[in-house]
């Protein structure tokens, strides 16, 4: 063991500044979690701060708010997880038909592109292309008769908004996934079936779709970890007031509630209640993509 642990010792230097941020930035904070109990006042401190039992969790599901929070929350992870596998499958099943090899890299780079934008960039240049008066949609829109929609401020189109911008944004990096699951078919399955006289589309549906199951069914189980992660960053920076019915989320709830409204205590609670469900939630999808596509961490 301790020869194996000098050849491996370049390896263990290598991983502690990363374990150091871990454990700085997401253990450390931790400590936190007592807000969840306390009536916290910042400058009493978490030692000083009257502990209140479970009344924060009480107050927050007295809330007619966090019913509201915790549906729209689920809704539109599901839809956006819904998406993030039909999407990226079937833009990978047509890249992968396409035969001119310098136009399939270019179109994998460009898809590949929007997934480096921060959301602070991509929620910019999709105020300006969704705008009901200077937009280019609404313009489109306008040309063919039909009224300018309000994409943003309307509370039945802001889900879609959301889960149609996010795709945009990252289903070409999942894309790249697949195109690898398909590196994985043996093509000699493919020749047999030419030559069984077996179509693009039937080769499609009986060799390609089944070959790739491993992977889909691996990335479907591992997205049920994200179920209570709408997306912070993307519903922050498109978000307003007009849609809060269809489009708040958890954590812009907590972050409203916390860091606004100082109710540190409710927000901590919430917060603590993402965190427990998320748990089960990620040890269910590892329990499934073990059994299922025999993926383990260690």
């Amino acid at each position: 063991m301790l020869r194996t642990f000098k050849l491996e010792l370049p390896l263990h230097l290598m991983i502690w500044p990363g374990l150091l941020i871990v454990l700085l930035y997401h253990y450390g904070p931790m400590v936190g979690i007592a807000m969840a109990f306390q009536n916290y006042i910042p400058t009493m401190g978490l030692r000083g701060s009257e502990w209140v039992g479970l009344e924060n969790f009480k107050y927050m599901f007295s809330l007619p708010d966090t019913l509201i929070v915790l549906k729209n929350t689920l809704i539109i992870s599901v839809m956006k997880i819904a998406a993030g596998l039909l999407v990226p499958i079937t833009m990978a099943l047509l890249i992968n038909e396409v035969r001119i090899k310098s136009f399939k890299r270019s179109v994998q780079t460009m898809i590949y592109l929007p997934h480096f934008l921060s959301w602070v960039i991509a929620g910019g240049i999709l105020i300006d292309i969704l705008s009901p008066s200077q937009g280019i949609v609404n313009k489109i829109l306008s040309s063919v008769g039909i009224d300018p929609i309000f994409f943003l401020g309307d509370k039945s189109w802001f889900r879609y908004v959301l889960v149609i911008s996010n795709e945009w944004k990252e289903f070409g990096f999942s894309t790249i996934v697949y195109l690898a699951a398909l590196t994985s078919i043996n093509p000699t399955l493919y020749e047999a079936a030419v030559v069984d006289g077996a179509g693009r589309l039937r080769q499609t549906w009986h060799i390609t779709l089944p070959g790739m199951r491993p992977i889909i069914v691996l990335m479907a189980t591992l997205s049920l970890g994200s179920i209570l992660n709408a997306g912070f960053e993307q519903v922050f920076n498109l978000y307003s007031p007009q849609v809060y019915e269809s489009g708040d989320i958890i954590d812009t709830y907590v972050y409203r509630m916390g860091l606004i409204a100082a109710q540190y205590g409710p927000a901590t609670a919430i917060g603590l209640l993402k965190s427990v469900v998320s748990l089960f939630f990620i040890s269910t999808a590892y329990f499934l993509a073990y059994r299922l596509a025999n993926y383990r961490i260690f």
